[in-house]
């Protein structure tokens, strides 16, 4: 199988909703999607503009899990305002089950390594909104992968 594209860019802020967790890796399946469903309740509840689907991994076990913002929000209990990390940074899109995403990682950090840059931290994933297709080919599922480098 050939590892997904890599790009390079320069990326602006973009406002979140989310839910600040720690977690294992083994329990990623779980929190994540629960954490989605927790706020994109929250956001329905005010009718709140929203996008996409994004978890922020700070490190080994804290992340942050929410929803792309577009207006207004106010926070409610544990679901509160955040934004993805701006600078420089690595991505690909990755087109495939969940499952798979950890050659999209991969290769991200690959190519890091292959061009001298060097990671700074944070990184995250987008999830592209549902599509009832994908039930049935989730070969079209769209996730982007982004990892935020040092200058």
């Amino acid at each position: 199988m050939t590892p997904p594209a890599v790009q390079f860019d320069q990326l602006d802020s973009v406002p979140l909703v989310v839910i600040r967790r720690q977690a294992s890796a083994s329990e990623l399946p779980r929190v994540v999607p629960q954490c989605c469903g927790l706020v994109w309740n929250a956001v329905r509840a005010q009718q709140a503009r929203a996008g996409r689907h994004v978890a922020i991994y700070w490190g080994s076990i804290r992340l942050e899990v929410g929803v792309e913002l577009y207006g207004p929000f106010a926070e409610a209990g544990e679901v509160v305002r955040s934004a993805t990390p701006a600078g420089p940074v690595a991505w690909t899109t990755h087109l495939g089950p969940y499952s798979g995403l950890g050659g999209a990682h991969d290769a991200v950090r690959q190519w890091c390594r292959a061009n001298n840059r060097e990671l700074a931290g944070p990184n995250w994933e987008i999830y592209g909104h549902w599509q009832s297709e994908w039930n049935t080919n989730p070969l079209q599922i769209r996730t982007d992968v982004y990892y935020l480098l040092t200058s």
